[in-house]
Parts: C-alpha cells; structure tokens; sequence
C-alpha cells in the first residue's frame, strides 16, 4: 500500500527531479524511504497493474471556471436535441455550429510525398518549407449536414460576417423563422456585442455562445478532425492557394457523404460530469 501511495504523488512532491515517475524510479525510492530492503521494477510494475495505476501517464485537462457552465451548456444540449427554451424547434428553425481552424500551415517537401505498396507505407519527407497559413471558417448544419466555410489570411468581425452571409443568403435559411448559431468565445462571435451585431446582419440568426472551454460541444469541432485526419494529415502542400483549393475541394466531398452527428449527450449527463469534476481533487498553481 505504501508503495502505491508513492505511485500517486507527484514527483516534485516526493523532492525528485522528474514530472513522472517509472516502475524502476519507484522501486528506488521505495528503497531509499526504508520502505523495504530491496524490490524489483517487476515487482512494483505487478502490484500497480492490480489497481490499473500507470504513474507514467498524463492527461490534458481544463477545469470548468465559467459561474454559468451548466446553464450555457444546456441551451447548446437542447438545441442539439430539438429543444429552445423548453419548447420543440419547428421546421421553420435551423442549428448552425460554426468555428475557425486556425494556422493551418502549408508545408512543401522538398521531396515528393511517395503512395504505399506492397509492403512498404507512404513516404513524407521529414523537413518542408513554410509556405506561410490560412485561416478555415465553416459552419456546419447540425440538422441537415450542410457545411459551409471559406478561408482566410486572419480572424475577426468581418471574416465572420462574411461566413454568415455565405450561409444566411440562401435557402432555406433566408427565410427560416430561426436560425440559431451555436459558436465559442471567440472575441468575433462572444457576449451581448456579437449577439446583437449577427442580429443586425440578419434578424432571423441567434447566437448562442457555448461555455469558455468548452469547445467539444462545438459539433464542426467534429468535422475539423475529420479534415485534419482526411486532408491535412500528412501536411503536403505546395503553397496556400493549392491548400486552400484542396480544403474547399474536401468541404465538397465530404457534403456528398455526410449525415447529421448522432449527438448522445444530454443535460442529464451534463449533470453527471460536473457532479464527477466537483468530486475529483483539485489545487492551486503556486
């Protein structure tokens, strides 16, 4: 027991060097504590597989710190479920989920990216040359499974602007009774301001923000890992009109192929992970 209490401390709190911690590492400061005479990696590697403790091992994590997590969060749930403001959507209202991908880089190789064969993978070229970045903005249609984007040299206000209007000037959302835009904190598309100015550019749109850090509510998060699986994985482009080309020529195809998320979560498992997260021990930053 004592040695898998040693497992789950910090490093920097048991006065070593490191930021994790081995089996081997372990053992040795088992040792130098007198916990026991003498003990193998093997042996520590055992007891810890018993309880499924892997001191090696990390995982990114953010903390929810918006006051309203719960409450901005349930209004994106429900408006992926059909829901706004406890009544059902009617046909005349649409669900847009739009974000940037930024900084995606054009990398030329300076040698020719090789196709797989019998036994041997595809070949890229480690080194390339910068060929400078873009910015992707897309706006998905979480009922219809539409996406729309366009890209750009940067972010901000209008970029956005021209996003919406690119969605908002055709049918069926022109005319839809409401047109609910669910976007991030972004400083183009956050609080009142940006609620007020997309219903100034067109009075049917609605903005609806999702908590800070809370981007895997976003559902066109989604299909930007599938462009970064599809496209952009490995990165082998000539220059950013051939990489803008290529984005927009994927935005096209994956139209043809796509169907709606099937999107599980709900308020009532929201509840759930912010019961959990307020269980789970936290600390300061020094």
């Amino acid at each position: 027991m004592e040695v898998k209490a040693l497992a789950c401390q910090l490093p920097k709190d048991l006065g070593c060097p490191l930021s994790r911690l081995t089996y081997r590492e372990i053992a040795d400061l088992a040792v130098q504590r007198g916990l026991t005479a003498s003990i193998s990696g093997a042996t520590v590697w055992r007891w810890l597989t018993a309880d499924a403790i892997k001191p090696w091992q990390y995982r990114s994590w953010i903390w929810p710190r918006d006051p309203l997590f719960a409450e901005k969060a349930g209004r994106v749930l429900d408006l992926y479920h059909g829901v706004w403001e406890g009544q059902p959507l009617g046909r005349g209202d649409l669900v847009i989920s739009t974000d940037e991908k930024t900084s995606i880089q054009a990398r030329k190789r300076p040698v020719a990216t090789t196709a797989p064969s019998a036994g041997r993978a595809g070949r890229v070229e480690h080194a390339y040359k910068r060929q400078g970045a873009l910015v992707y903005l897309a706006a998905w249609d979480v009922r219809r499974a539409k996406v729309f984007g366009l890209c750009e040299a940067h972010t901000g206000i209008e970029p956005f602007h021209r996003l919406v209007n690119l969605v908002m000037s055709r049918e069926p959302y022109r005319s839809a009774r409401r047109v609910f835009w669910v976007a991030d904190n972004a400083s183009s598309h956050r609080g009142r301001v940006a609620f007020d100015r997309l219903h100034q550019w067109h009075s049917n749109a609605i903005l609806v923000n999702t908590p800070v850090h809370a981007s895997w509510l976003n559902q066109v998060e989604i299909y930007f890992s599938v462009l970064q699986r599809k496209l952009l994985t490995p990165n082998d482009f000539a220059d950013l009109r051939e990489l803008e080309s290529r984005i927009l020529a994927f935005q096209e195809y994956y139209e043809t192929i796509a169907d709606p998320f099937e999107w599980k979560f709900t308020r009532t498992d929201l509840r759930r992970l912010l019961d959990k997260v307020k269980r789970e021990p936290k600390t300061e930053a020094a």
